[in-house]
C-alpha cells in the first residue's frame, strides 16, 4: 500500500488527473477490459470480476460512461474491425 492518507492522495489525483480517485481507477479498469476484449482473452461474463469491479452493473455503467458504448457494442465493433482488416490484407 501507499504510505499516505486518503485525503492527500485524493487531492493529488484531482490536481493531476482532473477526476476523483474512483474515476481514475475505473478508467484504468475499463482500459484493461478493452485490451482483454480486443485480444479475445476474456468473455463478457467474466470481464467485470477480472477487471476489479464489484458487480456487473458497476462495470457496465463505468464502461458505457468512459467508452461511450456498452461492452457488447464495443466487442461487436472490434470484431467487425478485425474482419475488415483481414479482408484488406488478403
Amino acid at each position: 500500500m501507499i504510505d499516505t492518507n486518503q485525503t492527500y492522495l485524493s487531492n493529488v489525483v484531482n490536481k493531476y488527473f482532473n477526476c476523483n480517485l474512483k474515476e481514475l481507477l475505473n478508467t484504468y479498469r475499463v482500459e484493461y477490459a478493452k485490451e482483454l476484449l480486443h485480444a479475445g482473452k476474456c468473455s463478457l461474463e467474466e470481464l467485470p470480476q477480472r477487471c476489479g469491479f464489484a458487480s456487473r452493473s458497476a462495470f457496465y455503467a463505468s464502461f458505457s460512461k468512459i467508452v461511450g458504448m456498452s461492452p457488447l457494442r464495443f466487442l461487436a465493433r472490434e470484431q467487425n474491425n478485425l474482419l475488415l482488416e483481414s479482408m484488406i490484407y488478403v
